[in-house]
């Protein structure tokens, strides 16, 4: 029996992407990362590759995504950083040991301490998550402005008015929605 699990949303930021693996947090949440194995999965398209996830690792990794969110959503709505929150991003970045790689075509790539190390991507994840909430990075964290999301992502637009985590999802959504009920109202006083 195989199970069907959700598509990844990957956006520009590793940080925010990765805290974009459990959507819909206000309605019913979609987790895209059920399983060691999908972690695996998000990581190789995240240009973080391992060969293995354990169970113990996966759940590193949510407890990270987690503190990454609480840690985001404060920046963006300008409340004090969750202090546990704080402590494990800063944990997870101290036990990462990848170092950043320039390729032949000029580009960066991680290379993990092993395949197997999980943590280390972790690290990487960490360390953007510091680098965005910090503010070392041009943009600004915001939440999607669909109800049931709520994500948070990292604005980079020039105006930095961005509404939706995704256009295509969220976005797209609320769009119809609106589209529906004025419809509805126009036929209702239409009659």
């Amino acid at each position: 029996m195989r199970i069907e699990v959700p598509e990844f949303r990957l956006g520009n930021v590793l940080a925010t992407s990765f805290t974009g693996t459990l959507s819909e947090r206000h309605g019913d949440p979609v987790e895209r990362i059920p399983t060691p194995r999908r972690l695996v999965d998000w990581l190789v398209v995240s240009g973080l590759a391992v060969d293995s996830c354990t169970p113990a690792q996966l759940e590193l990794a949510r407890e990270l995504r987690e503190s990454i969110h609480a840690a985001a959503t404060a920046t963006a709505v300008g409340d004090a950083l969750p202090a546990s929150a704080v402590r494990i991003i800063n944990d997870r970045s101290v036990q990462g040991r990848a170092a950043a790689i320039l390729t032949p075509d000029g580009t960066r790539r991680w290379q993990l301490s092993s395949p197997s190390r999980v943590e280390d991507a972790l690290g990487v994840i960490a360390a953007d998550a510091i680098g965005i909430i910090s503010g070392e990075r041009d943009g600004k964290l915001a939440l999607c402005a669909s109800p049931t999301c709520q994500a948070a992502f990292f604005d980079t637009s020039q105006s930095r008015t961005r509404k939706w985590c995704d256009m295509n999802t969220c976005g797209n959504r609320q769009k119809k929605a609106r589209f529906v009920a004025s419809r509805r109202k126009n036929l209702g006083s239409a009659e």
